[in-house]
């Protein structure tokens, strides 16, 4: 991926105008990990066009069985019920959209049709947001391969910065890819219906599966206004959709004051295994106090410093250097990115700048 990870966010932000959604590594193929005993973490390959996919999760109780998150092409849905039907004969009787995202909820329909009784579970602002923003994706798509081939022709992006040879290449495999995902994505455009949430709650939701409890949760606001948790207490698991993503966290837009409240109520939950909504399973709860403390300390800079220059909405030009220079970036880099130039390129380009964005938006109105 090399240098092209910041311009691939970029364009993602640009086709739908709201927070993308990006894994800070490239997957090019399934990688599928045994959490416990009947549950497994399935992390999907990039789609076609380069657009990443969320991970699912597979909880298995002795009566039925609930997933997590539906990822974004139907053909990595239908892959993953027929991995489900290996590991099990019980049926999917509960999906739960951990947010609105489209790489977390466009396979509502695969499993829909596959399991007719089936609840898809959401909190109560997810499902508002997926009924407003899920037809308009199907509107947009058609046009994401000429926006593609414009910006290829003109070799440089909005900023007025030449293309690399490597963002150069990515532009290539995404317009090359777009053909198959738009042949994926025609019969979903009629059937948008089909993949908002049939079952709503607001605070809180349990599920007994057969001898498994799982808890449904919205510990507050943080990647969106409707981020739920799902929590296995037996074991101790928790599947924290896009409030946690490994090894760079996401944090280009929603609540980060709020955000850093919300992830200190999943520490309080004392899990001892999370499935991130990007990236591999994790042990322990090091590295949530690890993006916790990045918050915090971004947050904090960022107040500070509106309080310096003074609120508006047009001051962020001076606000965002002044909370670069404020803290540690190197350091901070170091701890998310270690040596991989991925990672790095990641951090400074959509991770860091889109939280200093994120909380400026969320603090200078008050």
């Amino acid at each position: 991926m090399g240098a092209t990870v910041g311009f691939a966010v970029f364009l993602l932000l640009a086709l739908h105008a709201v927070p993308a959604v990006t894994d800070s590594v490239k997957t090019s193929r399934p990688r599928i990990t045994d959490v416990a005993e009947g549950v497994y973490a399935i992390r999907h390959p990039d789609a076609p066009d380069t657009f990443p996919q969320g991970n699912t999760t597979v909880i298995v109780g002795d009566r039925e069985v609930l997933v997590v998150d539906s990822c974004y092409l139907p053909s990595s849905a239908r892959e993953d019920i027929a991995r489900i039907r290996q590991w099990t004969k019980k049926p999917v009787r509960y999906l739960v959209n951990t947010h609105w995202h489209y790489d977390h909820t466009l396979g509502n329909s695969t499993y829909l049709d596959a399991f007719p009784g089936l609840s898809i579970v959401a909190q109560t602002q997810t499902r508002k947001q997926i009924e407003g923003y899920n037809p308009g994706w199907f509107e947009r798509y058609p046009g994401r391969r000429e926006m593609f081939r414009q910006r290829l022709a003109k070799g440089t992006n909005d900023d007025g910065k030449r293309l690399s040879d490597g963002e150069k290449e990515e532009l290539r495999q995404a317009i090359a890819g777009s053909a198959a995902v738009a042949a994926e994505f025609g019969p979903l455009a009629a059937r948008v219906r089909d993949l908002t949430p049939t079952l709503a709650f607001d605070r809180e939701l349990d599920v007994d599966l057969g001898n498994r409890l799982v808890q449904i949760r919205f510990l507050g606001r943080g990647n969106t206004a409707g981020d739920a948790v799902i929590f296995i207490p037996k074991e101790r698991i928790l599947v924290a959709g896009d409030l946690v993503d490994h090894p760079v966290p996401y944090l280009s837009g929603g609540y980060p004051t709020e955000l850093a409240a919300t992830l200190e109520e999943i520490e309080r939950l004392d899990p001892q295994i999370i499935v991130p909504g990007h990236g591999d399973v994790l042990r322990g709860k090091a590295y949530v106090v690890q993006v916790l403390d990045l918050v915090k300390q971004v947050t904090a800079q960022v107040d500070a410093q509106i309080h310096r220059v003074g609120s508006g909405s047009r001051k962020l030009d001076q606000v965002k250097p002044a909370v670069l220079e404020a803290i540690d970036v190197a350091a901070w880099r170091r701890q998310f990115a270690g040596d991989d130039k991925d990672n790095e390129e990641f951090f400074d380009d959509f991770s860091l700048p889109g939280l200093i964005d994120a909380a400026y938006a969320e603090t200078w109105p008050r």
